[in-house]
């Protein structure tokens, strides 16, 4: 295998599974074998409850009103997998569960694309020169990973349960650690800054070839667009993989003019 195709196969592994911010072979996300470390728990008489942590988590991203007000997004930025290993990555959605996941490595471009019911790839790096259809359970990732406000915002709405299950610490700071099942039935852990109430870490596990691996995606760097606030910096390990992933988001546009055409995978050429 070349050098070019393992990196491809390290970025669009990754990204579409977390980002959708993508990954081409992934499947849903499962139910984690078992849960990680115990974390300990804040003092019950100054615990806040889930409510007033998602409230404040809320808030600190912009409000409600802005939130739902987002009807697309595009992110644009790079990918690196070590020195000289860089590739440009763009992601676009729309409600509701439209997703474009475009990745270019030394010019050659593979693009993902859902509408929440079928999805389609086109990525030469694997072989799929032409239109080929996504699996079901791709397409049930793609539509959860195109939940523009994310799955806290009206979890309850959304038919998610969450849970404080205390505290941990992440790159030093303190965070409320939240466990987080998703209508589905995925399971993941979410990290909020208990000052700032940022989201800086996600963990989850992801069947990848038959087998769970436990992924961990770190967030940072956080600025405003149209009066939200966006991570501009992601790091992505696997366990047991030695890679890391780091996205560097360079720009971010709230409400762009994005067609449902951009969503669905050209027809294959005809002979």
């Amino acid at each position: 295998m070349s050098r070019r195709a393992r990196l491809a196969g390290l970025v669009l592994w990754p990204l579409a599974v977390t980002m959708l911010v993508a990954i081409a072979a992934a499947a849903p996300a499962a139910p984690a074998t078992a849960e990680p470390a115990p974390t300990s728990a804040a003092p019950a008489a100054t615990a806040p409850t889930v409510d007033e942590i998602v409230a404040r988590y809320v808030a600190a991203r912009g409000g409600l009103k802005k939130i739902r007000s987002v009807q697309t997004l595009r992110e644009t930025g790079r990918v690196t997998a070590g020195p000289n290993r860089e590739a440009l990555v763009t992601r676009e959605l729309k409600r509701p569960n439209r997703t474009r996941f475009q990745f270019t490595l030394q010019g050659v471009t593979s693009v993902f694309v859902s509408d929440g019911q079928r999805g389609s790839r086109m990525s030469p790096f694997v072989g799929d020169l032409e239109p080929t259809p996504l699996p079901d359970e791709v397409v049930m990732e793609a539509a959860e990973q195109a939940d523009i406000e994310g799955p806290l915002v009206d979890w309850k709405a959304k038919g998610h349960q969450v849970e404080l299950v205390g505290r941990g610490v992440v790159d030093g700071r303190e965070a409320y650690k939240l466990k987080l099942t998703l209508k589905s039935g995925a399971l993941r852990y979410e990290y909020l800054d208990v000052k700032s109430f940022d989201r800086v870490r996600t963990e989850s596990t992801r069947q990848v070839r038959g087998r769970p691996v436990q992924i961990e995606a770190t967030f940072g760097d956080y600025k405003k667009t149209g009066g939200l606030r966006f991570p501009r910096l992601i790091e992505i390990e696997a366990a047991g993989r030695p890679q890391r992933l780091r996205v560097m988001v360079d720009t971010v546009e709230v409400n762009p003019p994005l067609s449902d055409a951009l969503f669905e995978m050209p027809a294959p050429a005809v002979p």
